[in-house]
């Protein structure tokens, strides 16, 4: 006998007075209902109801047991909305791996707001530009640049992000502006030296749907994503990066956006996950945390190019 699904029958057809409506609102058969209850009376050697053919009610030991059943009823619905809370709660270890000019410029200014929201949760942060196996390496969400390619993981797009090309006010005032990219060869610039052949970067630039690499001559190179724009706002030249490492500096106006209608969408921006993982909260909050970062970079790049002459 399950003894609280018959306590569940017993207190519904007390409340109805009827065995025939409670059967209907438990969307039972009367015939399982009546065996519930009989079920329940041998199991405590005591009459529950009267039963005539116009009404049921309860005895003096059903009204007793009544009080109780729904006490011990209300305790278990208190226990299984204590756990399912619980289970729905953020809690435990999160692995996180994110590039280095994401965690920087954007995670982590707004980590306390994050930690605050979810205080059960450790949260685990690795900085890092190449692409980890997530599932060896026991990651449980990144955000990363580029097409997933592999089955067993979950990837949310959220958004691209865009090559800015930027100098500081004061480098602009003393050296002009240029109004197109081959006029960047007159200008001192800031290059990034590629990880992989050690050569500079070559720029890319979009306009009317058509995109152009150019090989420039660079006054200054460095083998980092950061430094470049850190010697940009020192005035040294122009240098050309991802929209999250200059949006910052954008907004302050240490820097502005050159060659505006020339700059070129870059890598789509996902948040990536174990597929085995889809349903975990902690998962899902953070990567709707990120993607709420990601976004609102972009809207604010877009509304500085927007304004930008």
């Amino acid at each position: 006998m399950d003894q609280l699904a018959c306590m569940r029958t017993f207190t519904k057809v007390a409340e109805l007075s009827s065995f025939t409506r409670a059967a209907d609102a438990l969307e039972l058969s009367r015939a399982v209902v009546s065996t519930q209850i009989a079920d329940l009376e041998r199991h405590l050697g005591v009459k529950l109801f009267h039963r005539t053919t116009r009404r049921v009610s309860l005895t003096a030991d059903g009204s007793e047991y009544l009080e109780r059943s729904r006490r011990i009823l209300a305790e278990v619905a208190a226990a299984d909305e204590s756990v399912k809370r619980t289970r729905l709660r953020p809690q435990g270890r999160l692995r996180v791996d994110v590039p280095v000019a994401f965690g920087r410029h954007l995670l982590l200014p707004a980590l306390p707001r994050f930690t605050e929201r979810y205080p059960e949760l450790a949260l685990e942060v690795h900085y890092n530009d190449r692409v980890v196996d997530l599932i060896a390496e026991g990651v449980d969400v990144a955000v990363r640049g580029g097409p997933v390619r592999d089955k067993n993981l979950t990837a949310r797009e959220v958004c691209h992000t865009r090559l800015l090309t930027c100098a500081s006010p004061e480098y602009l005032a003393k050296h002009g502006v240029p109004a197109t990219p081959e006029q960047l060869r007159g200008h001192r610039l800031i290059g990034q030296l590629s990880g992989k052949t050690g050569r500079p970067r070559k720029w890319l630039f979009q306009k009317d749907g058509q995109r152009q690499q150019l090989r420039l001559p660079f006054s200054l190179t460095f083998n980092s994503n950061e430094a470049p724009v850190a010697a940009a706002i020192r005035g040294v030249g122009i240098v050309q990066t991802v929209d999250v490492l200059v949006a910052e500096a954008l907004a302050k106006g240490r820097l502005q956006v050159v060659l505006k209608d020339w700059s070129a969408v870059g890598a789509h921006m996902a948040i990536v996950y174990p597929s085995a993982l889809r349903g975990a909260t902690k998962v899902r909050v953070f990567a709707d945390f990120a993607s709420g970062l990601l976004l609102q970079m972009r809207r604010h790049v877009d509304q500085i190019l927007a304004s930008a002459v």
